[in-house]
């Protein structure tokens, strides 16, 4: 039993160990942005912010990572504030040629919406319900802690320690291998914050 528990604890050590930071609190860096989206995007507060409360977003905006990522699990913390805030994290997703928007899974934040998983520019509708009636109550006002996990073609999504989606890709043309982007929606004035961004690497 301690052996056991011996072999869990350095487990769990070597994960914390070879985490990577995405976001180093100070700059975006380490993330692309098209010329067009600049104004969407900032630093405040040791944050990543998207959006304006000044004025209505005419159309999704995202920024990325430099790199691609296929087996991970993503951990950030998310605030969204404003009218009708809506925005999402995106993984082994490309950007569209020539264009504003990205193809991929995303992991939605805002109310009603917190930890559902969306096919964007893609197949256009939620992959899968969420898992529980908890699930749809996991997210509280203020700042939420997400989890994203994809190994091979299954994708789980934790919103405050609550599994909210379990969902096993079946297409064998979806790629499980793309780009992670910060998302902020088109629509009314609001702002999306993400900070604290880690990634463990499989």
């Amino acid at each position: 039993m301690v052996g056991m528990k011996c072999l869990f604890l350095f487990f769990i050590s070597f994960l914390v160990a070879q985490a990577e930071d995405l976001f180093d609190g100070l700059s975006l860096k380490n993330w692309g942005i098209q010329a067009a989206e600049k104004k969407w995007w900032r630093v405040e507060d040791e944050a990543v912010v998207g959006g304006s409360l000044a004025e209505k977003i005419p159309h999704n905006t995202f920024i990325t990572t430099a790199k691609k990522y296929g087996d991970f699990e993503l951990t950030l913390e998310v605030m969204v504030t404003g009218n009708h805030p809506n925005a999402g994290i995106q993984f082994r997703s490309e950007r569209i040629e020539n264009h504003h928007e990205m193809i991929g899974y995303q992991c939605d934040v805002g109310p009603g919406l917190w930890g559902r998983l969306y096919d964007e520019s893609r197949r256009r509708r939620f992959l899968v319900e969420l898992k529980s009636k908890e699930a749809s109550q996991a997210a509280r006002e203020g700042w939420n802690r997400c989890r994203i996990r994809c190994e091979g073609s299954r994708i789980r999504i934790w919103i405050n320690q609550i599994l909210t989606c379990d969902f096993t890709e079946t297409d064998p043309t979806i790629p499980l291998k793309g780009y992670i982007a910060l998302q902020a929606h088109s629509g009314a004035p609001f702002e999306v914050r993400y900070r604290r961004i880690q990634i463990v690497e499989f």
